[in-house]
């Protein structure tokens, strides 16, 4: 039931009648959440089953963690909490991957051996609560929240039907608290809500999913193609996950504001990072900041010596790539963003050494210099991320920097070029507060005719085949 169909309209509709319609709170909530199990279950409805029955046992071992006061016993369900949220996500996820790995390993070492990949249905969005009931477990066990008494207000939320399946991924000690309190109906929330839901569906339908036009074809057989039409691609992707992602993220927000809830933003114009660090301070900011503070603080984060500072980088974004997918170049994907903030860190260290430097590098074309070179940098990235395999993505590389002959990606230049100055305007727009500053002084008509401009712009420009939205596989 994708955000951007027909069935989720209705069933938005339905439910969002229902819920404003009851004053009574408790009952909003057993409304939600009988709403956002019937969401998952459209999905798969056994796999629906699983998430309740893990969610049950994640309340039970935080109350008894809550009520213990031994440390031993509070480590031991401490480990068990997590062993059981992730023992779930690697059958699921990554059992194919890691038998794959040892087989591939007996091999090389002049054992024949083989066995048929299991056929495991992955249940959507795992990746996302799995870290929610982890996250939730771990404050409790650090007593930075207190554990919840009641599991219809927990269940909520780990299945609030807005982010369950791609996220944001919600703290307990955020999320929580709004579900006691009595919402009220708001005109302007209503508004900014739908504001929202545009917004995404505008980055999904007319962009990512046509970004998906061209990207598509390249990455499926890369060695087709020439190196201007495989350029092409890999910018393409660059637009398409980033729209496709943060457009899901609008929709989210937007949907949960209209239900009187606030959920976290996630994307703060990434593309306009003027480096890696500051690109991962707005991108996918929900799991960056669970990956700092639950995983690289944990190991030691940035109190040790330097190479225990990037030992520590190193892990956290490895796992990282591997939380995305189970194959080796979400891995490598993970290792290089590593690799990148290790060298931001020391370029940081050489460049603070001369002033003359550092004010060159905050000049305008300082900063334009930079934001290119992060985006580049990040673009060549997202081809580990995209690509299949490694032998495909190899080949990917190969044929951006090796001038090679082959088929040119059927695209408009024109098209592709009025895309991407749309992006960059917006972009402008957002980032300087000029959109902000100017949208309070229009008319409601004039509003209400841009957003309905938008709706029909999102209907007219998205391919006849839709997509699913690229974070449903995470």
């Amino acid at each position: 039931m994708l955000f951007c169909s027909q069935e989720f309209l209705l069933f938005f509709l339905i439910v969002f009648g229902l819920y404003w319609a009851i004053s009574h709170t408790r009952f909003r909530v057993y409304l939600l959440l009988a709403a956002s199990f019937y969401f998952y279950s459209s999905w798969n409805q056994w796999l629906a089953l699983i998430i309740v029955g893990s969610t049950i046992m994640d309340f039970l071992i935080a109350h008894a963690l809550e009520r213990s006061q031994r440390a031993g016993i509070r480590k031991a369900l401490l480990l068990l909490s997590v062993s059981f949220n992730l023992g779930i996500l690697a059958y699921f996820k990554y059992l194919n991957f890691f038998l794959d790995a040892l087989f591939s390993s007996l091999r090389l070492m002049g054992l024949e051996t083989s066995i048929p990949s299991l056929e495991i249905i992955l249940p959507i969005g795992i990746s996302f609560y799995t870290f929610e009931a982890i996250s939730y477990t771990a404050d409790i066990y650090l007593r930075r929240i207190k554990a919840e008494k009641s599991l219809a207000n927990f269940m909520l939320f780990i299945l609030f039907f807005p982010h369950l399946v791609a996220g944001p991924i919600v703290r307990a000690r955020d999320f929580l608290p709004q579900v006691s309190l009595h919402k009220r109906w708001s005109w302007m929330r209503m508004q900014f809500g739908a504001e929202l839901f545009l917004l995404g569906l505008i980055k999904k339908l007319a962009i990512a999913d046509r970004m998906a036009i061209i990207a598509d074809p390249i990455f499926a057989t890369p060695g087709a193609y020439g190196t201007v039409s495989v350029w092409l691609g890999v910018l393409a992707y660059s637009l398409q996950i980033y729209c496709d992602f943060s457009g899901y993220s609008d929709m989210a927000i937007g949907i949960a504001h209209m239900f009187g809830f606030k959920l976290g933003v996630n994307f703060r114009m990434p593309y306009l990072a003027r480096n890696i660090s500051e690109f991962w301070h707005r991108w996918h900011i929900s799991l960056s900041s669970w990956l700092r503070d639950y995983i690289f603080i944990s190991l030691g984060g940035s109190r040790g010596t330097r190479w225990l500072t990037y030992r520590n980088l190193m892990i956290t974004m490895a796992l990282g790539g591997l939380w995305h997918g189970a194959s080796w170049p979400f891995v490598f994907w993970g290792v290089l963003h590593a690799v990148l903030l290790i060298g931001h860190r020391i370029l940081r260290d050489l460049c603070e050494r001369s002033i003359w430097l550092v004010r060159g590098l905050e000049s305008y074309a300082g900063n334009g210099l930079r934001m290119a070179a992060t985006f580049l940098v990040v673009s060549l990235g997202w081809v580990l991320f995209r690509a299949p395999s490694m032998a495909s993505a190899l080949e990917v590389y190969r044929r951006m920097f090796m001038a090679v002959e082959g088929a040119v990606v059927p695209v408009s230049v024109i098209a592709f070029a009025t895309t991407l100055g749309c992006i960059a305007l917006a972009h402008l727009f957002g980032e300087s507060g000029l959109w902000k500053r100017y949208s309070q002084r229009l008319p409601g008509e004039a509003l209400s005719l841009g957003y309905a401009g938008m709706a029909l712009a999102a209907a007219l420009l998205a391919p006849a085949s839709g997509k699913a939205f690229i974070y449903f596989q995470f």
